[in-house]
């Protein structure tokens, strides 16, 4: 798979988030760290869904 990787420097860290898969966010002291820990959270969310979707899930309303 590829995918964009969107990022920009803050108080000298490289920080970026993948453009087409919502929630992986990551950080790197360069460019190249940026690239390999980006790569580490996107393994980390698909990981975490294969195991939602082994887990058996219910449902219940609350009142808010």
């Amino acid at each position: 798979m590829e995918a964009t990787l969107q990022y920009w420097t803050d108080g000298g860290w490289y920080v970026g988030k993948l453009k087409e898969v919502p929630g992986v966010f990551s950080q790197g002291e360069t460019l190249d760290d940026l690239i390999e820990n980006i790569r580490d959270a996107y393994q980390l969310i698909v990981e975490d869904e294969v195991l939602e979707t082994q887990a058996e899930h219910k449902e219940i309303a609350v009142a808010l």
